[in-house]
């Protein structure tokens, strides 16, 4: 005899047999029981959660000559007849594939015509949903007042493209996602009754990836089986026949994440990769991981919801401890965005890697919560004792427009004076009639001076116009003696003192503000305190 997958061996044959809808069971064993049932049900839910199985069930249930509590016998040649798929009484139709107003008009015609055994003709619709415009207004008017001896079940996915005609006319039950308790206990009892020996922690990831459906429970389970066929079914082996990762790499990764370690990170990945791990898979496995460790952060009522190992707890609050909330929510929004590229990507590799560089780089945005990422970086940093410069631009332009590395230029926090010099102060405050001096004549370099950042150089004496990395080439344009004698000369007419020009560029990544300190805000500050205001 040839092999019945799992979820076809098992699959349920009475009420009893259903888990995690016993709201609908319970309903309709009731129905059942009291002789109420309706003329039309529409089941909705996600892949597997059993919205055909319960149809032919209550199909049974309608037509058993001695039902048990609501629930079909299963010995009596209507029941035996609709198991073995030849009773006339149950007409199953895929409207995916029998989507036209021809296939509906058979259905009408058959339902003039009584059973000739039994008590009732249930018709069941599959993916109804994909039926035409015209077959559900075929359908309409026999749905509404069929014979007393007709049962229609509706089963789809997506309820939300069913006409609200259709809908209005039927009983709807709505089915959950199954629980990851209910599936690993399922999967625990059916492999007791096939002597297969399966690690619980194996079992319970099975569950977990099947999200939320029995019917792929199975099906993943049935693969690993195979797979080690004749062996006892371990965790590691679960892991590697799915393509998985398991939670100490992910705990690994995130360390690396938080402690900004991108090469550690990008190993990691790269022995993930050679070890033949699925790179979806991971993405959505570290999401998930993150989640379970917001929630353990957020509240301790909300360990109910965690699918995670009791001896993983400690870990995942230790290290929900050693990170804000942001930085978490951050890590999930930045992974969530690869999640749905990485679908369709052809570089898969390449999406993952630029994604966990980011992690580790928040400087890389401008969101809110990158920023707190990068105060939490730099606060680390200060309390392990590494020193952190006000600013240190890898590349700074001299008038005359020779590159200078940060070797052969000290760092800006090295050569600040202790407090804003009277010249730089004048120069801040009237900043704007300088760069309004400019008008209609030169709109360009206006332009220019707009995007800048006044801030001070070495011995107080110098103005640094520091510009953002990616705004190095029109800063250039400043750079000819002619635009900087220009622009020196109309700042010594608005504050009436010579200053010295000179233009820098800030670091890759980060915007000028970050490197050089703004002296519009300290003079500002100075003037609100009545003091002089040292820089730090």
């Amino acid at each position: 005899m040839s092999y019945t997958a799992l979820y076809r061996k098992f699959r349920p044959t009475g009420f009893e047999d259903v888990k995690g809808q016993e709201h609908i069971v319970t309903t309709l064993q009731n129905q059942v029981k009291a002789d109420r049932l309706g003329h039309a049900y529409l089941f909705c839910g996600t892949r597997g959660t059993g919205k055909t199985t319960i149809a032919k069930i209550l199909a049974k249930a309608a037509n058993c000559e001695h039902p048990v509590e609501g629930s079909p016998c299963n010995e009596c040649e209507s029941c035996r007849k609709i198991n073995q798929q030849i009773s006339m009484n149950v007409v199953e139709i895929d409207a995916a594939s029998n989507n036209g107003v021809d296939n509906i008009r058979e259905i009408i015609d058959e339902v003039q015509y009584s059973p000739q055994e039994g008590r009732y003709k249930v018709y069941i619709i599959d993916e109804v949903h994909m039926l035409s415009t015209g077959a559900f207004n075929a359908l309409l008017k026999t749905l509404e007042e069929p014979p007393s001896y007709v049962i229609f079940i509706l089963a789809t996915t997506e309820p939300h493209k069913i006409p609200i005609t259709i809908l209005s006319r039927c009983q709807r039950y709505d089915f959950k996602r199954i629980s990851i308790d209910t599936i690993a206990e399922r999967l625990t009892e059916l492999m007791e009754k096939e002597h297969v020996s399966v690690e619980e922690k194996a079992i319970r990831y099975v569950a977990k990836a099947a999200d939320g459906s029995m019917r792929d429970a199975l099906s993943l389970l049935d693969q690993c089986l195979a797979f080690y066929y004749g062996k006892d079914l371990t965790y590691d082996n679960v892991l590697e026949v799915l393509g998985a990762v398991d939670v100490e790499v992910f705990s690994q990764c995130f360390r690396a994440v938080r402690d900004c370690q991108p090469v550690v990170l990008l190993e990691l990945l790269d022995r993930m990769v050679n070890d033949g791990r699925e790179l979806g898979q991971f993405v959505s496995d570290f999401v998930w991981y993150l989640r379970n460790m917001l929630l353990i952060k957020t509240s301790q009522q909300s360990l109910e919801m965690v699918d995670v190992a009791s001896e993983d707890l400690p870990l995942l609050r230790e290290e929900g401890d050693s990170v804000d909330s942001e930085t978490i929510i951050r890590y999930i929004r930045i992974l969530s965005d690869l999640s749905n590229k990485i679908r369709y990507a052809s570089q898969k590799r390449v999406l993952v890697e630029v994604a966990l560089i980011k992690m580790c780089t928040p400087q890389m945005e401008t969101g809110d919560d990158s920023i707190l990422d990068r105060i939490r970086v730099l606060e680390k940093k200060m309390e392990q004792g590494v020193p952190v410069a006000a600013g240190n631009p890898s590349v700074s332009y001299t008038p005359s427009g020779n590159k200078s590395s940060a070797d052969e230029a000290p760092a800006v926090a090295e050569i600040l004076p202790d407090a804003v010099p009277e010249d730089i102060q004048m120069a801040a405050k009237n900043w704007g009639s300088i760069v309004n001096r400019l008008g209609k004549e030169d709109m360009i370099l206006k332009s220019l001076l707009e995007l800048a950042i006044p801030s001070v150089g070495e011995g107080g004496s110098t103005l640094l116009l520091a510009f953002d990395y990616m705004q190095r080439t029109r800063a250039r344009m400043l750079e000819s003696e002619e635009k900087r004698q220009e622009l020196e000369q109309i700042i010594s007419d608005v504050i009436q003192k010579n200053i010295s020009i000179k233009i820098v560029i800030g670091e890759p990544g980060l915007s000028a503000k970050e490197t050089f300190p703004d002296i519009r805000n300290i003079v500002s500050k100075m003037e609100q305190a009545g003091v002089p205001v040292e820089l730090e």
